[in-house]
C-alpha cells in the first residue's frame, strides 16, 4: 500500500472520505443527480440566477464578442473592457469608489490579506472565518491573532494584547456554516478604536441580505465606511469569479502588491458577461431577495416541526448540527434516497465534532418542495435513530 492509499484509508475508516457527485443539466432547485431528480438544497446559487435565461444569454454574447478567454493577466494583456465595467458597477452596487476582480473568492480573500499585512503587524480573525481567509493569514508575513467566533469582547482583548501593529481585522458578513451574520459595527469601532483595518467576506451575504441584496455591510448600514469588502461572482449572482471593493489608494495597492491577482489570469469574458447581466437581474428584481428570506423561515421553521432545530439566524444557510461524521453523513445518503440532496458537512470544513446537514435555500424553491424536505428529512432521521422524542440541536 502507497502513503497516499493508506492516507485515504484513514480518511475513509474517520468516515471524512469524500467523492464528486455529478449533476447533469444545469443548476435549479431541481436537478438530475445519476439520473434521479432531486431537490437540490446544498447549492449557492441563492437567487437562481446560474439557469437563468438572461444570465446565460449575456455569457454567450459575451464569448461570442469577447472571447472564450482573457489570455493574459490583467497586468499584461488580459485587462479588457468587459472587467473595467463590471468594476464600476459593483463599486457603485457597494457604495465604494473602486472595485478589483479577482480569479476567485479564495484568490481574492488570499491575495488582498497577504497584500495588506506584513512583518510587525497582526491580522484578528474569527475562529470559523473561511479556509481563504485562513490561508491568507498564513500567506501573510504578519502574526495572527484568532478571536472566539463572533466575540468582539474577546477581539479587545486580544487587540490590546498585541505586540505588533494591529493591520486588520478580517471577518465572514454571513459565516458559510452556521448561517449567522457578524457584528460589524462592534468590529467596525474595534477597527478605529486600535487603528487597523476591517475586512469584510461578503460572499454568502451579496444578494442573500442587507437592502436589496447589498450584503451585509450595507444591511449594517456601513456601506463605504468598512475598510474592504469582498463578495464573489460565483454564489448569488450565478457566474464565477470574485472582487474587492475598497477606496481607489487601496485597489491601486492591490494592483502592484496582490499576487493572488499579479500572477494569474483575468477571469474569462464569459463569466463577467453572466455576472453583469445577474447584477442587473438583482437590481431590477429585488423580490428575489424577500423570497429567499421567505423559503429560509420556512424550511426553519419546517425542520422545527420535525424535530431538528437550526442556530438561531435569518439567513438563507440552515444547518442541523448531528455530531460525528458517520451519522452525518448516514443522513445525508437517506435523504438522498428519498430525493433531497442537501450535503453532509464534516471536518476539516467544521470543527470536530460539528457535522452537520447544512440545507441552503434557494429563492426559487417552491415552498411545498420545503415542507416536503423538511419531513423527508425528518423521517430519515428517525429511521436510523438520530430522532425520537428528542431534538437536534445546533
Amino acid at each position: 500500500m502507497t502513503d497516499v492509499a493508506a492516507r485515504l484509508e484513514e480518511l475513509r475508516d474517520r468516515g471524512l472520505y469524500r467523492r464528486l457527485r455529478l449533476i447533469e443539466g444545469p443548476q435549479g432547485p431541481r436537478v438530475l443527480l445519476s439520473g434521479r431528480e432531486v431537490l437540490l438544497l446544498c447549492s449557492n446559487d441563492y437567487l437562481g440566477l446560474a439557469s437563468d435565461q438572461r444570465v446565460r444569454e449575456a455569457a454567450a454574447e459575451a464569448a461570442l464578442h469577447w472571447g472564450a478567454g482573457a489570455g493574459a493577466s490583467r497586468l499584461i494583456s488580459g485587462n479588457m473592457q468587459p472587467h473595467r465595467e463590471l468594476e464600476t458597477r459593483l463599486a457603485a452596487f457597494k457604495g465604494y469608489e473602486r472595485a478589483l476582480l479577482f480569479g476567485s473568492g479564495y484568490l481574492a480573500n488570499s491575495g488582498t490579506i497577504a497584500a495588506l499585512a506584513g512583518p510587525g503587524e497582526v491580522v484578528f480573525s474569527d475562529e470559523l472565518n473561511h479556509a481563504s481567509i485562513i490561508d491568507g493569514c498564513r500567506l501573510a508575513r504578519a502574526e495572527t491573532a484568532v478571536y472566539r467566533h463572533n466575540d468582539a469582547r474577546h477581539l479587545e482583548e486580544l487587540l490590546r494584547a498585541a505586540t505588533g501593529a494591529p493591520a486588520l481585522i478580517v471577518t465572514d458578513g454571513v459565516f458559510s456554516m452556521d448561517g449567522d451574520v457578524a457584528p460589524l459595527p462592534e468590529l467596525l469601532e474595534l477597527a478605529r478604536r486600535y487603528g487597523a483595518r476591517l475586512m469584510v467576506d461578503e460572499a454568502h451575504a451579496t444578494g442573500a441580505i442587507g437592502p436589496g441584496g447589498r450584503g451585509a455591510v450595507a444591511a449594517a448600514g456601513l456601506s463605504g465606511e468598512v475598510d474592504i469588502v469582498m463578495g464573489t461572482l460565483g454564489k448569488a449572482l450565478g457566474s464565477y469569479g470574485a472582487y474587492v471593493c475598497a477606496s481607489a489608494e487601496t485597489v491601486d495597492y492591490l494592483v502592484n502588491r496582490a499576487r493572488s491577482f499579479i500572477f494569474s489570469t483575468a477571469p474569462p469574458p464569459p463569466s463577467i458577461g453572466a455576472a453583469r447581466a445577474a447584477l442587473d437581474v438583482l437590481e431590477a428584481e429585488p423580490e428575489r431577495v424577500e423570497r429567499l428570506a421567505a423559503n429560509a423561515q420556512l424550511l426553519r421553521e419546517a425542520l422545527a416541526a420535525e424535530g431538528l432545530t437550526a442556530p438561531a439566524s435569518t439567513t438563507q444557510i440552515v444547518p442541523i448540527e448531528i455530531g460525528e461524521a458517520e451519522p452525518t453523513m448516514e443522513l445525508c445518503e437517506r435523504a438522498l434516497e428519498r430525493g433531497v440532496f442537501a450535503q453532509g458537512i464534516r471536518p476539516p470544513t467544521v470543527p470536530e465534532g460539528s457535522s452537520r446537514l447544512r440545507f441552503t435555500v434557494m429563492a426559487t424553491h417552491e415552498p411545498e418542495d420545503l415542507r416536503r424536505a423538511a419531513h423527508q428529512v425528518g423521517e430519515a432521521a428517525r429511521e436510523i435513530g438520530l430522532l425520537k422524542s428528542a431534538t437536534i440541536a445546533a
